[in-house]
């Protein structure tokens, strides 16, 4: 994520009330996050939700989330001294949740999110209130495999590494490794290919057979529905050949192979399904978040990842829907 948060806990990173389950939720707070555009079927759920009488709070800069909510402040230290209005919302209701976005993560609103957490009872039986909404597809499939640095994408700076391996890492600003020597293993030539010395062409998601984890922890696995074009090879087979090459040994020479390797490792990932992270941890003490929110990490809800970027209808979307562009049209 180029983010630093916790990680180790997994309840404490998953959406937990499932994105169906939100629909019940009677009061929400959300931290950091502009749904509409990072999640926009968690806003039509949500505003089912409010339809049925549920109170919706947000803390972050203003955006019209198309159903009545009460913005309570950008800064996230709002958290530690909350508004009458909200405590008195939480105090009553039998569904309480919280959604932590990555704006929200990037100024310690997991901690505070716990505590919050804690103090209104978000767990009880039948429903468990916490949640963080990720943007990436199957984020939480990377971190159940570790693949996580507890420093962030700083760390990875500060080790001046003499190779950077891109794997479909588009969102990333790469002038951070001037230094390195940027292997990009992707498709649709989007941007980390024009920061790369090697371009490595991989499948499509649609292209390869594949285990995905969405946001709510929902365990998927897909199929591979149309060849890759080209020179285009499955992600997997140019990892292995690259481990050849460096005289690394990765222990599988199959997709299932390292299927299995994957599921021996994290047995919840050989089950279709929501997997089960156990409990929620309790907050760390003296857990606080600090600072304001100035914006929100999707800046353009048309052109989100590489696939969108390459689309000449989402390119237009973007033009003409969000900076005012006209386009002839043809006369009927």
């Amino acid at each position: 994520t180029g983010l630093a948060y916790d990680t180790s806990n997994m309840a404490a990173v998953n959406f937990n009330s499932t994105l169906a389950g939100i629909e019940d939720a009677d009061a929400v707070l959300i931290v950091g996050s502009m749904i509409r555009d990072e999640a926009p079927l968690l806003n039509t759920r949500l505003r089912k939700a409010v339809k049925k009488g549920a109170k919706v709070f947000i803390v972050g800069p203003q955006w019209d989330p198309t159903y009545p909510a009460t913005f309570v402040g950008d800064d996230v230290g709002v958290l530690g001294n909350l508004p009458d209005v909200v405590t008195e919302a939480f105090g009553k209701v039998e569904r309480p949740a919280i959604i932590v976005g990555g704006a929200g993560l990037a100024k310690g609103g997991l901690e505070a999110g716990l505590a919050f957490a804690g103090k209104f009872n978000l767990v009880r039986e039948g429903w468990n209130g916490f949640n963080v909404i990720h943007m990436a597809a199957s984020r939480m499939g990377g971190l159940m495999l570790g693949y996580a640095q507890p420093g962030g994408i700083a760390d990875l700076v500060a080790a001046k590494p003499k190779m950077v391996i891109s794997l479909g890492a588009d969102e990333v600003d790469f002038t951070q490794f001037a230094g390195s020597m940027i292997v990009h293993i992707g498709h649709h030539g989007d941007n980390a290919a024009h920061a790369a010395y090697v371009i490595l062409p991989a499948a499509a998601f649609s292209e390869k057979d594949g285990t995905y984890v969405n946001t709510e922890g929902r365990v998927q696995y897909a199929e591979k529905a149309v060849f890759a074009p080209g020179d285009a090879r499955e992600d997997w087979t140019i990892l292995r050949a690259m481990a050849d090459a460096l005289g690394v040994s990765v222990g599988f020479d199959s997709f299932e192979q390292l299927r299995a390797a994957m599921v021996a490792e994290v047995p919840a990932l050989g089950v279709e399904g929501l997997a089960d992270y156990g409990s929620l941890p309790a907050a760390p003490a003296g857990a606080k978040s600090e600072g304001v929110i100035a914006g929100y990490p999707i800046k353009d809800r048309y052109l989100t990842n590489a696939i969108a970027r390459s689309s000449p209808t989402l390119q237009r979307c973007s033009a003409e829907l969000l900076h005012g562009e006209s386009f002839a049209e043809a006369a009927e």
